[in-house]
């Protein structure tokens, strides 16, 4: 019992996790009630766009990118999982709501994807089934894809490792652009992200110093 409640008591915070428990029942009802008499969102630039089904895979690669840096700095940085769960709770929390009061949705899929051509386009196919093409903006996929590089970005434990940094910038764009070559999202959605991730990071990370002191390089244990 004793050992229980040690693992209890470092742990604690993982009542941040009970925010799925907010967001997935909000996202499920916007999903089955949204369906119709929503602003269709589409600029020229998706026009010129071409759709490429290979980019499922860094599609797929945010769950991973996401909830692996998450589980990092649930182990490794307290106070860094505060902010960064902070930082996704306001984004995701934000996004849905402005997707309730503006129900929004695309008309970018193409009409003729044939999912037998390869195994790409029977994942995309499957996307395309599990997840409609409303409640797009602002893209969500974006904004947690940058908020997990600026954690990255901001972390001590990181912030004199180029090549984690580098790797994460990678697959953050590769990921922004997945769903835009994917049209599951106009660039319209890019945008609303990107300025959503810019203004929340403004009021969780603007007034932190970076990790650079020799203080924090001597402190420094991964």
């Amino acid at each position: 019992m004793k050992k229980i409640n040690e693992i209890l008591k470092k742990y604690r915070h993982a009542w941040v996790f009970l925010y799925s428990f907010i967001y997935l029942p909000w996202y499920m009802y916007l999903e089955r009630t949204i369906t119709h008499e929503y602003h269709v969102l589409h600029t020229w630039v998706d026009d010129i766009i071409p759709f490429n089904e290979y980019f499922i895979i860094p599609y797929f690669i945010w769950f991973i990118y996401v909830s692996s840096v998450l589980i990092f700095f649930f182990f490794k940085d307290v106070d860094e999982f505060y902010r960064f769960g902070l930082y996704l709770a306001l984004g995701m929390s934000i996004s849905l709501f402005i997707c309730q009061i503006f129900p929004n949705g695309t008309d970018l899929r193409p009409v003729n994807l044939d999912p037998n051509k390869n195994i790409f386009t029977h994942m995309v196919a499957f996307i395309y089934k599990t997840d409609t093409n409303t409640n797009v903006f602002p893209s969500i996929h974006v904004f947690n894809s940058i908020a997990t590089h600026v954690a990255i970005l901001r972390s001590r434990f990181f912030y004199n490792n180029m090549k984690v940094k580098a790797i994460s910038f990678i697959i953050m764009i590769s990921i922004c652009l997945s769903t835009l070559f994917l049209k599951q999202h106009s660039f319209l959605d890019v945008v609303g992200a990107t300025i959503l991730s810019y203004v929340i990071y403004q009021l969780i990370y603007a007034k932190i110093p970076w990790p650079i002191s020799h203080d924090n390089r001597e402190n420094i244990r991964v």
